[in-house]
């Protein structure tokens, strides 16, 4: 089939690479120019293994093409973002935009489908209703379905062929037609449902894990005020054969856990409490770890440096959509009081990046495991100290072995243990 994808992202960019690679012919359209050259160019500007090889591969045996406009295909998918407004609901802007970009090319028989995470009804109430005004009946005249994405940054193209799948129809002929396209790479089983439960269904995955970092990061403030180690009580409540407690942090990031619950609590807000807890909670991470660096650091008098290690949201991937770090260096950048170098060689920060941790340290008063990125678990303790003015650090992850850490004469502080306030 000729299929077109409206939108190169973190998943669309790489749906575009796996159906070109598994029979038919792809035209990916961005509104980002250099997406587009890099890809004709069988080159990607995001950070994703094995993608570019597949892209280079597709673009070079002619099944993969991009262009800033559309033309006419058998198949329309829209992997488009869909943000989060400062009032938590949902912009549908630029899915409004790219469905209305395909009217033009769009015929009978043709098939609409919706990647795109969004509030549940948007598919058969606000894409429908695009389709129904230009004159289309959806699931007669053209087969629309709603297909999210369940997959990791990092094993994207793996997990996009061997992950399960949900398919929701606005009817049952628009679910299997659309399932039958899908089945061309991915391995998993493929459900079909409606729409608007496969829209629920999406949602309520990443809003199961948000709850639980919840409650994760709750237990750790609660275990930093007792002097107890949220961790040890986190290894040890999850040997019951019941139980699976997540990992606290400073915070959630991505577009799709920080983003994702909030379009249920817009939908039925009153009744969503667990939910919209949740997020506060995790939203305030940053706060909670912004108020523990000032207490570690409330001996210093004068200017004080802080080295942050690491600013994407989730280890060795270059993605920063949503990351609590960025709000973190926000909160110390407002302050006035502390200077912030970052070290991320997996971020774009511009010139305020350091990729050589050991110069961004120097002259330090503390250094935070912001994001537990590999290359930070090999580090020579030893000469962290000597460059550090104040040899402390602040790790976040659980990342770092705390007798390592100390060996080499620093002070270890762990987000979730108490043990710097009760010895």
């Amino acid at each position: 089939m000729d299929i077109c994808i409206i939108g190169l992202g973190y998943i669309g960019l790489p749906t575009a690479a796996m159906f070109a690679t598994h029979g038919h012919n792809v035209l990916g359209i961005d509104v980002n120019k250099k997406v587009v050259d890099a890809l004709c160019q069988g080159k990607i500007i995001i950070e994703e293994p094995h993608l570019e090889e597949a892209v280079s591969k597709a673009v070079k045996q002619g099944s993969l093409r991009a262009s800033t406009e559309p033309e006419n295909s058998d198949v329309f998918i829209i992997c488009v973002p869909t943000p989060i407004m400062p009032d938590k609901t949902a912009d549908l802007t630029y899915v409004e935009s790219g469905t209305r970009k395909i009217l033009p090319y769009l015929k009978k028989g043709n098939m609409v489908i919706l990647e795109s995470t969004s509030p549940p009804g948007t598919t058969r109430d606000f894409v429908g209703d695009i389709l129904a005004k230009a004159g289309f009946v959806p699931g007669e005249d053209v087969h629309l379905a709603y297909c999210p994405e369940r997959v990791l940054p990092g094993r994207i193209l793996t997990e996009l062929k061997e992950n399960n799948r949900i398919v929701g129809g606005v009817n049952e002929k628009s679910a299997q037609a659309v399932k039958e396209l899908y089945k061309c790479f991915v391995k998993g089983e493929i459900y079909t449902t409606e729409a608007t439960t496969a829209e629920m269904c999406k949602l309520m995955e990443n809003t199961y894990r948000d709850v639980n970092i919840a409650l994760a990061n709750e237990l750790a403030i609660l275990c930093e005020k007792m002097g107890v180690n949220a961790w040890d009580v986190i290894k040890f409540a999850n040997k019951h054969p019941r139980v699976n407690l997540h990992m606290p942090g400073p915070g959630v990031g991505g577009h799709c856990i920080a983003v994702d619950p909030w379009f249920i609590v817009e939908k039925q807000p009153k009744i969503a409490k667990i939910i919209s807890l949740a997020r506060v909670t995790n939203d305030g991470m940053p706060h909670y770890v912004f108020n523990r660096i000032k207490e570690l650091t409330n001996d210093i008098k004068g200017k004080k440096k802080i080295c942050i290690l690491g600013v994407t949201y989730k280890p060795n991937v270059d993605d920063m959509r949503e990351s609590p770090i960025i709000e973190l260096l926000g909160l110390l950048d407002d302050q006035g009081s502390f200077e912030t170098v970052v070290v991320d060689k997996h971020a774009n920060l511009g010139d305020s990046k350091e990729k050589d941790i050991y110069e961004a340290v120097s002259d330090s008063h503390l250094m935070v495991l912001a994001v537990n990125h590999e290359e930070f678990g090999d580090i020579d303790f030893a000469k962290i100290k000597r460059a550090m003015k104040a040899p402390r650090v602040l790790d976040t992850r659980n990342f770092w072995d705390k007798e390592k850490v100390e060996s080499a004469g620093l002070e270890y502080n762990l987000l979730g243990w108490g043990r710097s306030v009760y010895e």
